[in-house]
């Protein structure tokens, strides 16, 4: 890509562009770590043990005027005469004098069972519990609850005992793992309320130990971190797409058709744009339960795009290898990440998609392996570009100097280009794997820093501000065209020699 503004642009410009690059790196970082609260916010609630003696599908509600009857204790005596189809457990989300909000995004529930050892009634290996889920929900706190789900789910029960199985040991509790229940794509209404039923005949809920209490932990993302997400995208949005549009109206103008190194770029141009547009301003007014499928698809473009680019921008910078230009050379490499990107998918569009109709639907999650192997397989491809320029410099001392000192600017320039290649990769691929890691502050004096927070708008900072580096510095330089066109003036074989020796030079190194 010879004529390029990283060729052309002035070192005192280009470390004035790389400054601002970086400061407005920081200030994204800082935006999550300052400003920003923590993404996510975690309430664990207990669940009320309703008696429903009719088994009818009445709402009952855990507290209020309008209650249900209720058991502490499943050893209570009232507790003893009831059949285990007799029990409802109610939660009401969120707390008594709170509501939920629209800014919320969406709303996640994880089950966790606390259960008493018993010898005559144990925890069998690879049991399965089945739960007769309902949930409902209401705007105000006088009007008649509204059926919003309605399913029967099973899970598996997995759950370990620390010390030996004896008669001494009896009441001491499980330890189980949390139980992925629900998933709600949508927080359109104030007040939700859950019923949930542990059905038992001969064969259902059976080997599933004595169960004392259920706890209901739920999720959904703070609002004030949704105000600021939505925000940088508001700023990103118009930044990345004129830039895009000015990037192909410059290849455009070139007399020669792209090559795949600019059809790529414009591609991840296009992606990011993509990612960048805030249709949440329209989520908070309007019950899309498909938002989160949305911004998986947004996300899964991106990485499909920037994993290509990747692959590409090392290896059209290969130059022993021969067949550039062409995106055949890549099919092994572009063809995994199709493979893997498409599997993501039809995972995402089995869960999320059937999420739509049954929140409590739940598919068990895929492993972050392929992407590790993706990285080092970049990192390979990054030593061969540096080992092959090592090799190619050695031809630079037997230039005049002017044009050696161009050269080796030329060179370093593209060297830290690439190390800032990978540093993007690398954490692009940790914030793939531990995008669902627990959260965590650090306390600075009368400040609290929101690591969590300020690890998402650094990252989504790094994402926009690397594109628009490569948008800006790989674009064709207007320098580059007004020298071609006064080259044209010129005539003799001396200066068409020196033309095609520099041209040469340059398609080697670039």
């Amino acid at each position: 890509m010879a004529g390029a503004i990283i060729e052309k642009m002035s070192t005192k410009k280009l470390v004035l562009f790389v400054f601002f690059i970086l400061l407005f790196q920081i200030f994204s970082i800082l935006v999550g770590a300052l400003i920003s609260p923590s993404p996510t916010t975690a309430i664990r609630y207990l669940a009320t043990k309703c008696i429903n003696f009719h088994r009818t599908r009445a709402w009952l509600m855990p507290w209020g005027s309008n209650r249900c009857q209720q058991v502490h204790s499943f050893d209570d005596p009232l507790a003893k005469t009831l059949d285990a189809n007799d029990i409802v457990f109610a939660v009401h989300v969120p707390l008594p004098n709170t509501e939920m909000s629209p800014w919320f995004q969406y709303m996640l529930a994880v089950l966790q069972f606390d259960i008493a050892f018993k010898m005559i009634n144990q925890i069998e290996d690879d049991v399965v519990i089945t739960i007769d889920a309902r949930l409902a929900y209401r705007d105000d706190m006088t009007s008649e609850w509204t059926t919003k789900f309605h399913s029967v789910e099973q899970r598996p029960l997995r759950c370990t005992f620390a010390v030996s199985k004896t008669y001494e040991n009896e009441g001491r509790f499980y330890h189980c793992d949390p139980i992925p229940f629900m998933e709600l794509g949508s927080v359109a209404h104030k007040y939700f309320l859950m019923n949930l039923r542990l059905p038992v005949n001969d064969t259902m809920n059976v080997g599933i130990g004595e169960i004392k209490d259920i706890h209901v932990v739920g999720i959904h993302q703070n609002g004030g971190f949704t105000k600021v997400w939505i925000s940088m995208k508001t700023v990103f949005s118009p930044w990345i797409s004129v830039a895009t549009v000015w990037y192909w109206y410059r290849i455009r103008l070139l007399a020669r058709p792209p090559v795949l190194l600019e059809k790529v770029i414009f591609a991840l141009g296009l992606s990011m744009a993509f990612l960048d547009m805030p249709v949440e301003w329209l989520s908070t007014g309007f019950e899309w339960t498909w938002m989160l499928l949305f911004e998986d698809a947004q996300q899964g473009a991106l990485y499909s795009i920037l994993f290509c680019f990747w692959i590409i921008f090392c290896g059209e910078h290969l130059m022993d290898q021969r067949q550039r230009n062409r995106l055949s050379a890549y099919w092994w490499q572009v063809g995994l990440v199709v493979f893997g990107s498409s599997v993501l998918l039809i995972f995402d569009l089995s869960e999320r998609g059937v999420h739509l109709n049954n929140p409590f639907y739940s598919v068990w999650a895929v492993a972050g392996i392929s992407v590790c192997l993706y990285f080092f397989s970049l990192c390979r491809m990054v030593y061969c570009v540096f080992r092959t320029i090592g090799g190619k410099m050695q031809q630079l001392p037997t230039m005049p100097e002017a044009r050696r000192l161009r050269y080796k600017g030329i060179i370093f320039r593209f060297k830290f280009l690439m190390l800032a290649t990978l540093t993007c990769a690398a954490l692009t691929i940790i914030f793939f794997i531990l995008n669902q890691v627990s959260e965590g502050h650090w306390h600075w004096g009368d400040y609290t820093l929101q690591v969590h927070s300020a690890f998402l708008t650094g990252i989504y900072g790094m994402w926009n501000l690397y594109v628009f580096t490569i948008i800006f510095l790989y674009a064709p330089s207007h320098k580059h065209n007004r020298k071609k066109s006064g080259d044209t003036q010129h005539t003799g074989s001396k200066t068409h020699k020196y033309q095609d020796t520099k041209y040469s030079f340059n398609k080697k190194f670039f």
